[in-house]
């Protein structure tokens, strides 16, 4: 699918972003392994977190509720039945790598992969673990999707994550539910921390010393109604381009700021951003508020590295597109783990702000995109990466004429609505062909 885009005069208005991405998946586990019907409202659109639930269901999760608004019927730790075929996780690394944790531990033997993508991500990371707590899991090649895991009974681990993963902590920790004893996992830089709250919040005792983190084996979790806040990581693509479109004021209302997420707020406010928080409230364990966020003239740029990098992964591809248009650009480093997303984000970041003829350097574990460049239209290309669509459909709209999307259904694995939303507030009808 092609999307033409057109410059923007500006971005305004107010709007409501899908649920968080993250969350929706955790909630949606976890409600599996409770005991009763958990409600959750505002779960994420997108077709990760519709992968998780169609596992879910392949297990014999039953499920009410269509769109936004589903109920979970979980009956217990071990209520889970085998799987008739191979559980399908789509284009999710977050539905495989956790759900793996839980399918670790069960009486019977599953199969998971996923599409064309998915299949080329390396799964080493679950997989060593897992097989220190007792599972058996082979894969294709030693480490690629489909993994065939034969449940069997967990031995609690205490666990050092080589690299910063919040989506391998969460697979040992969900292992852990599974084990008689206390799982640890100690990282080597705080990653997001949702895992933890949810938990927390269905009954698991769980413990957080810094950054080693103890939970206890065979809990009774109890189903509860939950809220799933605005997705921050799609937030960001918005607050970019009220950044580089002038005459932009933008209101985001009920985003989730969670702490070990809102490192991209104070990275923008560092460069010159002006965006303010109304108010905050606390929504089952999570922080909650409105975002509002004005056009600047300008931004400085700056420097992401080290737990910084870990902070903001996701967000990287459009603050790339910021930096050419800051005032001294955007360097990126410790960010190898872009090159095993859904694409090698790198190497897609810099090809795309190529095209628009912006010069960017390539680097092993990063990048570094000089500032006070012009943005140029051009046609880019999504690799199939919802998040290289999305940050180069926000360059499009500070370049000096049309621009073209090529793949940009790939936005659909986690905001379908993206087009949609984008074509409102920049006044235009949406040009799909």
């Amino acid at each position: 699918m092609q999307q033409h885009i057109c410059p923007a005069s500006s971005l305004t208005g107010t709007i409501t972003l899908p649920g968080d991405k993250s969350i929706s998946h955790r909630y949606a586990m976890i409600a599996s392994l409770a005991e009763g019907a958990t409600r959750i409202s505002n779960y994420s659109t997108g077709a990760d977190c519709r992968s998780t639930l169609g596992c879910l269901r392949s297990l014999g999760i039953e499920m009410e509720g269509e769109g936004t608004d589903i109920v979970i019927h979980g009956k217990g730790l071990d209520a889970l039945q085998a799987p008739s075929g191979d559980l399908d996780a789509g284009n999710s690394g977050s539905t495989i790598r956790m759900l793996s944790g839980i399918l670790a531990g069960q009486r019977f033997a599953s199969r998971i992969g996923g599409d064309e993508s998915l299949s080329r991500r390396p799964m080493q990371r679950i997989m060593r673990p897992l097989a220190a707590m007792g599972s058996r899991i082979r894969a294709r090649e030693d480490q690629y999707p489909p993994l065939e895991i034969e449940g069997a009974p967990l031995q609690p681990i205490d666990y050092t994550l080589p690299v910063a993963s919040a989506q391998v902590k969460t697979c040992v920790l969900f292992a852990g539910l599974l084990a008689e004893g206390e799982t640890s996992v100690t990282e080597p830089v705080r990653s997001r921390d949702h895992t933890e709250i949810a938990l927390r919040e269905f009954g698991a005792e769980i413990t957080v010393e810094r950054q080693r983190i103890t939970i206890a084996g065979r809990p009774k979790l109890s189903a509860r109604e939950l809220s799933v806040p605005s997705d921050l990581s799609s937030a960001a693509f918005f607050l970019v381009g009220a950044l580089l479109v002038p005459g932009s004021q933008l209101t985001i209302v009920g985003v989730g700021l969670n702490p070990t997420r809102s490192a991209l707020l104070d990275f923008l406010s560092a460069m010159g951003a002006r965006i303010r928080i109304p108010e905050l409230e606390s929504r089952n364990g999570e922080l909650v508020g409105d975002l509002t966020v004005e056009h600047s003239s300008s931004v400085r740029g700056g420097t992401i590295e080290g737990s910084l990098t870990a902070a903001l992964i996701d967000e990287i591809p459009v603050l790339a597109v910021l930096g050419a248009a800051s005032e001294e650009g955007l360097t990126v480093r410790d960010a190898s783990e872009l090159r095993i997303k859904e694409t090698d984000r790198i190497r897609s970041i810099v090809d795309n702000l190529g095209r628009m003829g912006v010069r960017a350097e390539e680097f092993p574990d990063g990048f570094y995109v000089p500032g006070r460049q012009k943005l140029r239209a051009a046609e880019f290309d999504s690799y199939g990466d919802h998040r290289i669509a999305m940050a180069f459909a926000i360059a499009a709209l500070a370049c000096d004429g049309e621009s073209v999307i090529h793949g940009a259904e790939s936005a659909s694995v986690s905001f379908p609505e993206f087009w949609d939303t984008l074509s409102r507030l920049a006044g235009q009808t949406a040009a799909t062909r």
